[in-house]
């Protein structure tokens, strides 16, 4: 009797000692998941500290709850300015309506990506930004809230707006080209006496239009399609070239001629090759009996071109028609640092461009 209360007695103890070893077994375990969960939060942690986006996090209610330090240099606000504020802070009053499309998306357990729009810094500037927003959810899978992630595109787009300008800049001057070659086609047919004669003519002023179309294409693609200076009389020739008749040129130059250089023989070639193609659509140009007088000085520092269309059909009082031309005139002007002012004179529109003689070799 006594032998067998001894062996319950012992199995006793051995089953408590296995159930405390399999207790210790368990909390160790928990001990290392809650370790490696801590690890994995202190490296997520150290991501989204490092991340070169702005990332935060926010309430279905829209309350910001975390703010990592590159949301601080793209929007401006310091962490303790942004957490607990409404998320609309960073949201211009236009757009207010983004927030409640994404808002409802994120209930549904949808993620936003790369949502091209538009924020407001501290500051009150806007910024081009992408955002992609991701559903936040507690241990039982319920969503409680959003994280973002916002990207500054405002580099992209400010070069897809730049390539936009220079394709509406190339249609529109393809379009002059083929304006003026139609315009050469037709005064060099009323002028010849043969076919032989016609292609001779048409000849030369198209390879006088494409020498002129150089100067304002100095390079392209690396590769230099000009030469890398000029002077003004000589960028005056050769634009004006295509629309002269043999013995008789259309193009009168008096005053100081100056070097030209840079951005700013590209800016001018680019401005003279609009005031030629004017002309020869609506002024002095389009008639055989028209031509320039060019004036040129340099005044207080200041260049002053004076172009003059004499000889061609009457012009309109307000003169020629609006369009991406005078646009591009506008801003080519505005970048030269110059001002232009036109006389409708019923004899021949005169033009007077002033720019400012320390960029001519800019």
């Amino acid at each position: 009797m006594e032998a067998e209360e001894t062996v319950a007695a012992i199995a006793a103890h051995a089953a408590i000692a296995i159930d405390n070893a399999r207790l210790l077994e368990a909390s160790r375990r928990g001990e290392e998941a809650s370790r490696q969960a801590q690890e994995a939060n202190a490296w997520l942690a150290a991501i989204v500290a490092g991340s070169d986006d702005a990332i935060l996090s926010k309430s279905l209610e829209g309350i910001i709850s975390s703010w990592n330090a590159s949301a601080t240099r793209l929007f401006g606000f310091t962490a303790a300015e942004a957490i607990g504020r409404h998320i609309t802070i960073l949201i211009p009053d236009d757009r207010l309506h983004e927030e409640e499309e994404i808002i409802g998306r994120i209930r549904r357990g949808e993620r936003v990506d790369h949502f091209e729009t538009v924020r407001r810094r501290k500051d009150g500037s806007l910024l081009d930004i992408s955002l992609t927003v991701s559903p936040v959810r507690n241990t039982r899978g319920v969503i409680i809230g959003a994280s973002k992630i916002a990207r500054d595109i405002s580099d992209r787009k400010r070069a897809q707006q730049q390539q936009d300008l220079l394709l509406r800049e190339v249609n529109h001057r393809v379009k002059n080209l083929f304006s003026v070659t139609t315009g050469l086609i037709s005064i060099s047919a009323t002028s010849a006496n043969s076919a032989e004669e016609l292609a001779v003519s048409l000849r030369e002023r198209v390879l006088a239009l494409s020498r002129a179309h150089d100067l304002t294409l100095p390079e392209l693609g690396g590769e230099q399609t000009g030469e890398r200076g000029t002077t003004l009389f000589a960028l005056l020739a050769a634009i004006i070239a295509p629309h002269d008749f043999a013995g008789a040129p259309r193009l009168a130059v008096t005053g100081t001629d100056v070097p030209l250089q840079g951005s700013t023989l590209t800016s001018l070639a680019l401005l003279l090759h609009e005031f030629t193609t004017n002309a020869a659509k609506y002024g002095a140009l389009s008639s055989k009996a028209g031509r320039l007088a060019v004036q040129t000085a340099i005044e207080g520092g200041m260049l002053v071109l004076t172009w003059r269309e004499i000889g061609g059909p009457a012009v309109a009082a307000r003169g020629m028609p609006e369009g991406f031309g005078s646009l591009l005139e506008r801003a080519t002007v505005q970048g030269l640092g110059g001002e232009i002012a036109r006389d409708w004179a019923p004899g021949g529109v005169v033009i007077r461009l002033r720019i400012p003689a320390a960029h001519l070799t800019g």
